[in-house]
């Protein structure tokens, strides 16, 4: 059983360099004591127990520590805010040339059309969502602007 442990760590342990995902270094740490219990003559089942447990409990009490300081942090930016908010277009949006501007909430965006339209300078907008750092809006028609400038 010492091969079968020794190929398994390895297997394991090529896995996890290959992917730096933490997903197998928890089996890869079961393998490696699983291999010890061989080693010294331990029944194969008590070795199966000892690599499920050992992997279990690295796993339970290791992985948030592990991925709170390996894996990369996300940062609330609040852009997201300006869905929903209207918009003025400071620059014709022209999906097929790849240009276009809107000014919201006192900032400048890059802005695309949601259905690929045309969209002319000086025209209301609003934001329907974010793409990377474009957002993406749909003119507002003149019944929505007068419902909106009526409070409704």
């Amino acid at each position: 059983m010492l091969i079968f442990w020794l190929v398994l760590f390895i297997v394991l342990v090529i896995v996890e360099l290959s992917t730096f995902d933490l997903t197998a270094i928890w089996f890869a740490i079961g393998a490696a004591v699983a291999l010890v219990l061989a080693a010294v003559g331990v029944p194969f089942w008590g070795q199966i127990i000892v690599f499920l447990v050992v992997s279990g409990v690295t796993l339970y009490f290791t992985r948030p520590i592990a991925k709170r300081y390996l894996m990369p942090k996300k940062f609330a930016t609040n852009a997201d805010r300006v869905i929903g908010m209207t918009c003025v277009v400071l620059e014709d949006i022209d999906n097929v040339k790849g240009c276009g501007s809107v000014s919201v909430d006192g900032k400048i965006w890059t802005a695309r059309s949601v259905d690929d339209q045309m969209i002319a300078k000086d025209t209301l907008a609003q934001v329907i969502s974010i793409v990377g750092i474009k957002l993406m809006v749909r003119p507002i028609t003149q019944e929505e602007n007068q419902t909106e400038n009526k409070g409704g």
